[in-house]
């Protein structure tokens, strides 16, 4: 009879463990915020010792091409606005970190993919004020996808400012889920929005401003960082000067128009635009090398330390012909090129939204964020090593070198900085610039 209710009391025990454990497990996945550590995350992907402040800044670049409107070989102006997000170490008190983003998902005029608003939680203070007791912090420029939007890699943007950058993500007009619009205007005015905020963030740091960020933003100390579309950017502004292919496809889809020659490899003017403040350069999944955007003579141009970051089974950007061609054409630049193994196209943003989940939703909702292979969650978290890894040397001088240098093949031996057994499935190549 003892051994009966002893058994029992055994089984009742268990029972309530497994209930405490479930209830803790749904608790934990409730508070999950986007780019948090996984059990399993590369030791630099934690977040820094700085509290993050976030604010939103509405800018205009006057006096810029009218690509949608040019006819007939001619190309009206107009006031290019953007919005901006902007990241940064705050002085604030570590109370509440909880902030709600508001995105959509969807496409501006798809009827398929209507556009719905959504929420979703980050860990940064609206307002607060920066810190400014430190000195200058380094600056990082965040283009995203077409279609995306500002808030589309806040894992990263917000893990970055934790540690000490200022970090501004850029709202490409014609090409956010809220406004997209006609290709051309992607392709004129990414590497152009990039060059702009650069210039607009260096002047809100300059010390004799009167702006909040006065005398706390490191210009001359630059990381530039894109996704997709936004790499097909970045890389422009590094010094990838596009071909004389795409000049002129540009001209024949826009009616003549020759806008986009100024940032053709084959234009003296463009071999000027080399901007020293650009320490670093982050290309995610960056797009164009399969459509002949680059040839040997544009890659040639990129002599800015550059980490590459692509999916194995990239059907967007291409990988062989895509990704890998420009890594291997970029024989001027010091570079790295990550890759995921049977990833596809989303190595960057942030994971899927539950609201891409409901009933009736487009799959590509879903599909805009996740990956059908890895866990969207582990992807970040090893963005956030590397990119802190890279960021560190280039914008910081820190020494990385043991997570950099590294074997090539994750599954023959655990990475430096992975715990055991994580870090199977990717590769990391290196190649010195050869000037």
């Amino acid at each position: 009879m003892k051994s009966t209710n002893y058994t029992t009391l055994k089984h009742l025990i268990c029972l309530i463990a497994l209930i405490a454990f479930y209830a803790t497990t749904s608790a934990q996945n409730t508070s999950f915020v986007y780019g948090d550590p996984l059990p399993d995350a590369p030791e630099l992907s934690k977040s820094g010792e700085y509290n993050i402040g976030v604010r939103t800044l509405n800018v205009v670049n006057p006096g810029q091409i009218d690509i949608l409107n040019s006819k007939d070989g001619q190309d009206p102006l107009y006031d290019r606005r953007l919005i901006l997000e902007i990241w940064y170490p705050a002085a604030a008190a570590n109370n509440d970190r909880t902030i709600n983003y508001n995105e959509l998902m969807g496409t501006a005029g798809d009827s398929l993919r209507p556009l719905v608003p959504f929420k979703f939680k980050g860990r940064a203070i609206r307002d607060a004020l920066p810190k400014s007791n430190m000195g200058s912090f380094p600056l990082v420029i965040v283009s995203h996808g077409y279609v995306g939007s500002r808030y589309l890699m806040t894992y990263l943007t917000e893990n970055l400012a934790s540690k000490g950058y200022i970090v501004v993500a850029i709202d490409h007009t014609d090409s956010t889920f809220r406004d997209a619009n006609a290709f051309q205007s992607t392709l004129l005015n990414r590497a152009k929005d990039v060059r702009f905020v650069l210039d607009k963030m260096a002047a809100l740091g300059d010390p004799d401003g009167g702006d909040a960020l006065a005398g706390i933003i490191d210009a001359n100390n630059t990381g530039i960082l894109g996704y997709s579309m936004g790499g097909y950017g970045v890389l422009n502004v590094a010094g990838a000067g596009y071909s004389d292919g795409l000049s002129g496809f540009f001209t024949g889809m826009t009616g003549g128009s020759t806008a986009i020659t100024g940032l053709a490899a084959s234009n003296p003017e463009y071999q000027e635009q080399n901007d020293p403040r650009i320490k670093a350069v982050v290309a995610f999944a960056p797009w164009g090398m399969a459509r002949g955007v680059w040839d040997a003579e544009g890659l040639k141009g990129l002599k800015t330390p550059t980490f590459f970051v692509a999916g194995s089974q990239d059907d967007i950007s291409g990988y062989e012909n895509g990704i890998k061609a420009i890594y291997n054409g970029a024989i001027n630049a010091q570079r790295y090129l990550l890759t995921y193994k049977n990833a596809r196209h989303n190595v960057a943003p942030n994971p899927p939204p539950a609201e891409s989940l409901a009933p009736g939703l487009n799959i590509d909702e879903y599909y805009r964020y996740a990956d059908s292979t890895w866990d969207q969650r582990k992807i970040n978290n090893v963005n956030q090593h590397f990119v802190t890894a890279f960021l560190g040397v280039h914008l910081k001088g820190e020494d990385h070198s043991k997570y950099l240098e590294i074997p090539e093949n994750s599954n023959e031996k655990d990475w430096p900085g992975f715990k055991p057994r994580s870090s199977t499935g990717m590769e990391l190549l290196y190649s010195s610039a050869s000037e």
